[in-house]
């Protein structure tokens, strides 16, 4: 049995995300102590209860300790199994999370998974459903991961019910070097329940402070009748991308220009990744067979934590070269 101190480093919800998907795939039996804290709320929340749920539905994992405000739970992992499987999250809780769990461990599945999840698309502290499907998704299919991940709905706080359909296939993965390819500057602008103009200020905001920063875009507007409201606008390019998001009295304008800043910062690196993006890597390096790299403009506490957890379960080392950029890349002991 491994045992995780829930409260290292980032000490949030991702030590959990990480070490459940790690346990399943190894099957080494993982009890996560201390989980949360040092939060204000410590223990498990709706969400991160859903992410080991999930895992637990293909697994058949006999889970002590899993329930609401909880800081410590017992993760016994069996065979992991394919099929369809669905998930209401009951919040407007990241569905984004719920794949970071789940598709490290579908990967090494019996068959094919197929999974619904009704939550929140677009909602803060979380990688955005459009981060994931242009930013994300490309990478994993550069390791050899076959995916798809079709976005049917989408969801706001605090209503939710998005609805997110992804199929995962058997994969071996092969590690990879990432280097800086920017490509044009791609984005989406949408909103739910809003008057129209919503939308589009925040595109042509986000456009305004491109072209003043040299920069051109490609910028969809989608507008929709979803069953929660809200509004948010993501920006990518290669490897690289960000996301905000509209709230009552925050100006369109406002949000298109915060998520033109957080692109125009990423850019003028030379680094290969974004800081959004180098945290979700770690498992698949590790995963994949042969040595795998990337720089990133800065290493987030979230990162680290994440390269920490992986190597309580995986014989792999995580070199970290310190520059204009950090590099950083696997090496299997």
């Amino acid at each position: 049995m491994i045992e995780i101190d829930g409260s290292f480093g980032e000490g949030g919800g991702e030590v959990v995300r990480t070490a459940v998907a790690l346990s399943s795939i190894t099957g080494d039996p993982v009890r996560i102590k201390k989980i949360r804290a040092n939060r204000d709320k410590p223990g498990l929340a709706a969400q991160h209860m859903k992410s080991v749920q999930a895992v637990q539905m293909m697994t058949d994992a006999s889970v002590e300790g899993l329930k609401l405000g909880s800081t410590d739970i017992f993760f016994p992992p069996k065979e992991i199994k394919g099929g369809r499987f669905n998930i209401d999250v009951g919040t407007a809780g990241s569905i984004t999370l719920i794949l970071q769990s789940l598709i490290p461990v579908a990967i090494s599945a019996d068959r094919p998974v197929e999974v619904y999840i009704t939550g929140g698309t677009d909602v803060l502290w979380s990688p955005s459903i459009d981060f994931l499907r242009y930013v994300t998704i490309p990478v994993l299919r550069s390791f050899g991961i076959e995916i798809e991940i079709n976005l049917i709905r989408r969801g706001y706080y605090p209503k939710g019910r998005g609805l997110v359909k992804a199929v995962i296939c058997p994969s071996e993965l092969k590690g990879i070097r990432i280097e800086s390819d920017e490509t044009a500057i791609r984005g989406i602008s949408h909103s739910s329940g809003l008057p129209k103009h919503v939308a589009q200020r925040q595109l042509t905001a986000a456009k305004t402070s491109l072209i003043e920063a040299g920069l051109n875009a490609e910028i969809k507007l989608q507008q929709s009748e979803c069953e929660s409201t809200g509004s948010g606008i993501t920006l990518w390019s290669d490897h690289k991308g960000g996301s905000a998001l509209g709230k009552r009295g925050k100006p369109a304008e406002k949000v298109g220009f915060e998520v033109a800043g957080i692109l125009i910062s990423e850019l003028g690196s030379d680094s290969s990744v974004d800081r959004f993006l180098s945290d979700q890597l770690i498992s698949y390096m590790a995963i994949a067979s042969g040595r795998s790299e990337f720089s990133v403009n800065r290493l987030s506490r979230h990162t680290r934590t994440n390269m920490w957890v992986t190597r309580q379960f995986l014989e792999v080392e995580f070199e970290v070269e310190e520059g204009e950029t950090t590099r950083v890349s696997t090496q299997k002991l």
